[in-house]
């Protein structure tokens, strides 16, 4: 019976559909592997209850090697999914606030509609990473985004996300590119660098 391909789930971000995430699975695809995009309500359920749907998903594949790619919030739900999954795979977060989130804050304080039930996790952020799966990190510099619109954002940011936000304790691997929060799932480089960490556990 042949190997199946290792298989990649992509999660959008905040206010965003799948398609957000269908170029990346494109070139995903034409480097051997299978995607599909998870969809969830980002604003009326809590990242939890979309971490529980997407276990659910990944228990679906038994043993096979599943990997989970998620943009912007779509990696926190990635990493509260998988915690204490133990299935073959990797986890890649792209320009996910994974820390405390200071645009989340100010959105809360000025617009919290805009927030909705992501609110919570976004501002206090997640515990240090202790899961079974290696998680790779690439973050933007390029600071073009709403976060600019709500005031400074110190230090090195993509508009909406600090690059100092995005460094968790206990991932595996992080890298910068010059992009901005919303462009990064868009972005060759960033594609380059995922299929990389997908095969190999790191970065080229």
């Amino acid at each position: 019976m042949p190997t199946l391909p290792d298989h990649v789930i992509l999660l959008h971000g905040l206010w965003m559909r799948g398609y957000a995430m269908q170029l990346l699975a494109l070139r995903l695809r034409q480097a051997g592997f299978t995607t599909e995009i998870f969809q969830y309500p980002t604003l009326r359920n809590t990242p939890a209850q979309a971490a529980q749907r997407l276990q659910q998903r990944l228990g679906d594949f038994g043993a096979r090697t599943v990997h989970v790619i998620g943009h912007s919030l779509g990696g926190v739900v990635a990493l509260l999914a998988t915690a204490d999954v133990d299935q073959p795979g990797r986890n890649l977060c792209l320009g996910s606030p994974l820390t405390e989130c200071e645009t989340a804050r100010q959105l809360q304080r000025y617009a919290p509609v805009l927030m909705g039930n992501s609110a919570q996790t976004l501002i206090q952020g997640l515990a240090p990473w202790s899961g079974p799966r290696q998680v790779g990190v690439i973050a933007g510099n390029l600071a073009v985004g709403l976060g600019r619109l709500l005031g400074r954002l110190e230090g090195d940011n993509d508009g909406t996300v600090r690059v100092a936000e995005t460094r968790l304790p206990g991932i595996t691997d992080h890298r910068i590119l010059p992009a901005s929060h919303t462009g990064l799932p868009f972005l060759r480089g960033c594609a380059t660098l995922s299929i990389h960490f997908l095969r190999h556990g790191q970065f080229a």
